[in-house]
């Protein structure tokens, strides 16, 4: 079942590791090298069984692949998942293991943070190996970054959908309120949106009630709100079977990954005119952010850079239109272009 999984994702490569001492788990999987080393964040996660974190990683890679590609950087696809309770607060010697199985991969695989960890958390990493970004003393958290360019997006799906780009009085659902999702509604507040909240931590969702005015709803409420945009910034294949059908918005823009179950809820959303923005070109800024650290940018070059999202994303639904398909495939379609083109100067040299 795994080598099917892999082959299935065409990935390059997958790697376990276990270290008894600290109780890590871990898989890393390198999607694609084709563009430069696979650059992806390590997820920490309680999965419910290893078969679950192999698919998530698996997805997980392969659109750290797409989203490079189509941010134009000269970066592959990667991801790492660890096994287990991420709330543990003993976790130098998990992270340092975790350090030790990414310098396994040789510079082919650069981690950072993601769901579950830190920068904390990358500098015990950075104690066992060179290749992480994220550093609280380099670039430091990424959501803020990865929040600008949600918000960027966003407004280009608007000026898309109303030919106006701003958010001021829209109401937009919220879905999941860690760091990224905590920024992405402080910048719309900011605008004077209206937003609708949730997530499975209570005090998240009083925070942003408290200093932002939201209206909190339930966790299986937040589909069928009427509102105008829906933000699904918590983990990924919200769009399904169950939710495609009650959802009653115009726009679908949110920093999670992997928000289409398959691509089929991708075709629906179109059929019901329901504007979709490709999550890892909308969610991008996070790699930026990374990337900036490793290539010696300036924190303004990474905000101007994932400013650009706005353009991307307007010209990816532009193509949508004129060729009357999916966005997701239009994105899919610039990604996959790019890689052929490497590909085929690579072999011409």
């Amino acid at each position: 079942m795994i080598f099917e999984a892999i082959g299935r994702f065409a990935h390059e490569q997958v790697s376990y590791m276990y270290d008894p001492d600290s109780g890590y788990r871990g898989i890393i999987a390198i999607h694609s090298t084709t563009l430069g080393p696979a650059l992806g964040g390590t997820r920490f996660w309680n999965y419910e069984n290893e078969q679950e974190a192999l698919i998530d990683v698996l997805r997980l890679s392969k659109g750290m692949t797409f989203k490079a590609a189509v941010a134009g950087l000269d970066l592959g696809g990667g991801k790492s998942v660890i096994l287990g309770d991420n709330k543990k607060e003993e976790r130098e010697s998990l992270f340092r293991a975790h350090g030790r199985h990414v310098e396994l991969m040789g510079g082919r695989y650069i981690t950072a943070e993601d769901v579950g960890t830190s920068p904390q958390d990358m500098a015990y990493v950075r104690q066992e190996t060179s290749y992480v970004g994220g550093l609280q003393e380099r670039s430091g958290d990424p959501s803020p970054v990865t929040a600008f360019g949600v918000y960027r997006g966003m407004k280009a799906c608007a000026l898309f959908k109303y030919d106006d780009e701003s958010l001021c009085d829209k109401t937009i659902a919220v879905q999941g309120l860690g760091h990224v999702g905590y920024y992405l509604c402080k910048a719309l507040h900011e605008e004077g949106a209206h937003l609708i909240v949730t997530d499975i931590d209570q005090e998240k969702v009083d925070r942003v009630v408290r200093e932002f005015g939201a209206r909190s709803v339930g966790a299986d409420e937040i589909y069928a709100v009427d509102a105008d945009i829906f933000a699904p910034c918590a983990l990924g294949a919200v769009i399904n079977d169950e939710t495609i059908d009650v959802l009653n918005v115009d726009i679908i823009a949110g920093c999670a990954n992997n928000q289409l179950a398959e691509d089929r809820h991708g075709n629906a959303l179109d059929a019901r005119g329901i504007i979709y923005a490709p999550d890892y070109v909308v969610n991008s800024g996070g790699l930026i952010n990374v990337n900036a650290e490793l290539a010696g940018w300036t924190m303004e070059q990474a905000h101007a850079k994932a400013g650009e999202i706005h353009g991307t994303i307007l010209g990816i639904l532009e193509i949508a239109r004129d060729e009357g398909i999916p966005s997701y495939r239009a994105a899919r379609r610039l990604a996959e272009r790019r890689i052929e083109e490497v590909k085929r100067a690579a072999v011409a040299k």
